[in-house]
């Protein structure tokens, strides 16, 4: 007999008992819709960390002061003692903020091929006013100088950037973010340059819009408004406020050079010995999506240990249904034999029914699970994924579950002897 016929026949069996089949196929589908779906979930959330981080810039970095550190216990002071070679940080540079004099000399020192910027944040939140409108009070106010745009990747709809006279001057100019924009003069945004508005009881002149940035539900990249940066220190000032440096490498093969050089740079302004710990750090702007994508790894982890435990009870449960069903065919099976089927055509056909339930169960669960993650695609406005290495997995899965599920109760039915099942009531 041709492996097709025993497959016929196999498929035949299966679809015979339909309650029986869509018992055990809704059980494997329950543990591959788990998997495939929260993995295309998290996929999902990946695309959109990944579009949300990347419009910062994936060659640019900054340079942040660094918080304090605090070693608790006599070991670890014994074994900095016992290495001359570890670096120590001062207590009068622990958590030493980035005054505007050292961002200014990092900008005029470094001569990498970059775009250097200074920033500053001006205030957590803000009302800003035009007339009788106002927004939410939940508006950022940034301070920056002519290269902060570029550098953090936004787009000037309507006006101008500013100027280097702009921020020498430090007068009282604004460039207004899209959301903040259409809050105060409408979606059609009309006579907004030039304009006056105010942040709190300062006023301001509009002198740009920026266009929108395709802000998504983690961060909102268009509810903003920038100053100068000299503005925000005439304005906004505030003891032990620390400045931002941003650099972005025009190559970004060069970004570890780039940044060594930045360490050593900084390092000298700074003032710090040899022997001495940097009290600052550099960060790339894909750092904090990295940091959720470790997270995400967590969840991954969980998602495929549930689907796994779904799985092996799956495998008990078909390989305990194949056992029933070799029991309740022990006619058929002695029938089969008796016409001349042979045990490995027992035993095959058994297998195929095995792997046809698994395998149409992981279909199935695909289909679910792909519908489901995808879900949070809608709900996150991002594209729809269709997770194929999850598919293949998910499918191969079955696909093995039914070929290890199927092998005993084949090889059981395969050594039945035809004239005592033949006799069997």
């Amino acid at each position: 007999m041709q492996s097709r016929d025993i497959f016929s026949l196999a498929y035949r069996s299966v679809t015979g008992n339909k309650l029986r089949t869509g018992l055990t196929v809704s059980i494997i589908a329950l543990g591959i819709t788990v998997l495939v779906g929260i993995l295309t979930a998290i996929d999902s959330m990946k695309n959109n960390i990944y579009s949300s981080f990347a419009s910062m810039g994936a060659n640019s970095f900054s340079i942040r002061n660094r918080g304090m550190q605090v070693r608790i216990g006599d070991d670890n002071d014994k074994a900095s003692k016992g290495n001359k070679n570890i670096k120590k940080v001062k207590k009068s540079n622990s958590n030493k903020i980035i005054r505007y004099q050292e961002a200014i000399a990092f900008r005029d020192r470094y001569h990498f091929p970059a775009i250097v910027s200074v920033s500053f944040q001006a205030t957590g939140i803000a009302t800003i006013y035009k007339d009788e409108k106002k927004t939410n009070p939940n508006v950022q106010v940034i301070g920056g100088d002519e290269n902060y745009l570029k550098i953090s990747n936004y787009e000037i709809a309507q006006g101008r950037d500013f100027n280097q006279l702009d921020v020498a001057s430090g007068r009282n100019v604004a460039i207004l973010g899209n959301d903040v924009a259409q809050k105060l003069f409408g979606k059609q945004l009309k006579n907004v340059v030039n304009s006056t508005i105010r942040v709190g009881d300062i006023r301001y002149r509009v002198i740009g819009v920026m266009a929108t940035k395709g802000s998504s539900k983690m961060m909102s990249a268009d509810n903003v408004i920038i100053t100068t940066v000299n503005n925000t220190r005439r304005v906004f000032s505030r003891p032990n406020a620390s400045y931002q440096i941003a650099v972005n490498v025009k190559d970004i093969k060069q970004m570890d050079a780039a940044q060594g050089e930045a360490t050593g740079l900084f390092r000298i302004i700074r003032g710090l010995a040899i022997n001495e710990e940097d009290n600052f750090e550099l960060s790339k702007s894909d750092s904090i999506a990295e940091m959720l994508f470790a997270s995400l790894g967590k969840v991954n982890l969980f998602a495929i240990v549930i689907a796994f435990i779904t799985l092996f009870g799956s495998a008990i449960g078909l390989m305990n249904i194949m056992l029933v069903s070799v029991a309740e065919r022990t006619r058929e099976i002695g029938v089969t034999k008796a016409l001349g089927a042979t045990s490995h055509v027992v035993r095959t056909q058994f297998l195929y029914e095995a792997i046809i339930i698994s395998v149409m169960g992981g279909v199935i669960g695909v289909i679910m699970g792909m519908l489901l993650g995808n879900i949070v695609s809608v709900l996150l406005k991002s594209s729809f994924i269709i997770p194929w290495l999850w598919i293949l997995i998910g499918v191969s899965l079955c696909a093995a579950v039914g070929l290890v599920s199927g092998i005993y109760p084949a090889y059981k039915a395969s050594k039945l002897d035809p004239i005592i099942a033949l006799r069997y009531e």
